[in-house]
């Protein structure tokens, strides 16, 4: 990858304030992330070859136990909200029904807010994330059965 694309990735992370950034093109894949707490902290910047996400990835916490059922996974790197405002009642609570298609958390990636949808019917078993933390692509959100 261009060294000056690389820098202005970096910088991009600097000034927008994301935790981190991943992209693939061809077979280089570059994530930068932010180290610290400061808003100044510099961004680490590492390039590998890009490996295919198979069915065998691991899903939510390494050696946390899921409840049986659907997993409904994240379909981006962000941060998981479960409300739509800070304060607000979240869109869904365990033991709460859902349809296909409802909302049931925010992904904030870039600034924008992505409502996450259910990718099926049934009753919302766990919420295996916490508020707040951030998400990988893949990563298990909830467990809907």
């Amino acid at each position: 990858m261009d060294l000056r694309k690389l820098k202005k990735l970096i910088d991009l992370v600097q000034e927008s304030g994301i935790a981190e950034l991943e992209i693939t093109e061809g077979e280089e894949k570059v994530r930068i992330s932010r180290t610290g707490t400061s808003s100044n902290a510099p961004a680490n910047a590492v390039v590998t070859p890009a490996m295919p996400v198979t069915a065998a990835s691991p899903v939510g916490e390494p050696g946390a136990a899921q409840p049986g059922g659907h997993v409904l996974k994240s379909p981006m790197v962000g941060t998981f909200y479960r409300a739509p405002s800070p304060g607000a009642k979240p869109f869904v609570e365990i033991g709460q029904t859902v349809k296909e298609g409802d909302t049931v958390c925010i992904i904030e990636a870039m600034k924008l807010l992505n409502e996450i949808e259910a990718d099926r019917a049934g009753v919302v078993k766990a919420v295996l994330v916490e508020s707040g933390q951030p998400v990988e692509y893949g990563h298990a959100l909830m467990v809907i059965s």
